[in-house]
């Protein structure tokens, strides 16, 4: 499995320089970045810029208001720097509010979307965070209702597992559950609060998930990527990314 970082993590760096912070990012020794926007960087410029740093640009976080209305324009990035993975990263608020109904048809423009990314050799993906195992549709959590109604060659999964844990559901069952349908794994760490309490992520391993474990299972189940994430951080940013490569490189899962 290859280890990559979701750029998200380093959103207000990426803000300033975008250039810069991927230098950083490769000069730590992740092998990839999945974006969630490109800083305004022509993708010609970011395509050379990857290949100069020997960076793998494997996928992207396109919100849903982008895949409604400028899926051409991503495409055509996307294309250009040779990613993959197209992924829908998460839901407004409002729209989970509108409960089952809102979910059924998205899992219907899921179908089209995945065909249409499909059409131009991308593969469409979807990160879970808690809210799709609030509802179930057809005696299915969410998370689980949209890839059975969507076609696996439409509609890989991208299972954040903090957020996994974080739900209550069984880590180490749920990587199982999709082996061969889910390569690309949020490696995502975190604090348990108070019942309630928002998720407090943190660097790899100073949190509560058993991420051996969970590595491993991961490899059991054809995993390509394993992308670390932090959604906020109390350390400075690339600190952070840091000691979770480090952790990683201190447990045998980066030469």
């Amino acid at each position: 499995m290859k280890i990559g970082l979701q750029m998200y993590t380093l959103r207000d760096e990426t803000a300033k320089d975008m250039r810069g912070t991927l230098r950083k990012v490769a000069a730590m020794g992740y092998e990839g970045v999945e974006f969630a926007g490109y800083g305004d960087v022509p993708a010609e410029e970011m395509r050379d810029l990857l290949k100069e740093l020997n960076l793998e640009a494997f996928g992207s976080h396109v919100g849903l208001a982008n895949l409604e209305n400028k899926l051409e324009e991503e495409i055509a990035y996307l294309k250009t720097i040779g990613a993959t993975y197209v992924v829908c990263p998460w839901i407004p608020p409002d729209k989970v509010s509108e409960g089952e109904s809102f979910w059924r048809a998205l899992i219907d423009q899921f179908n089209g979307l995945g065909e249409r990314l499909k059409q131009e050799g991308l593969q469409f993906a979807y990160h879970n965070h808690d809210f799709e195992f609030a509802l179930k549709i057809d005696g299915e959590f969410v998370f689980d209702a949209m890839y059975t109604k969507v076609p696996a060659d439409l509609l890989k999964v991208e299972m954040d597992i903090g957020w996994v844990q974080y739900s209550n559901q069984d880590p180490l069952a749920y990587i199982a559950k999709y082996a061969g349908r889910l390569p690309l794994l949020h490696l995502k760490d975190f604090r348990k609060g108070e019942a309630g309490a928002q998720i407090d992520t943190v660097e790899l391993g100073r949190g509560d998930l058993a991420l051996n474990d969970i590595i491993a299972a991961a490899g059991k189940a054809n995993v390509e990527w394993i992308v670390v994430e932090q959604d906020t951080c109390a350390n400075p940013p690339l600190e952070s990314v840091q000691t979770s490569m480090d952790w990683l490189k201190t447990n045998g899962h980066k030469a």
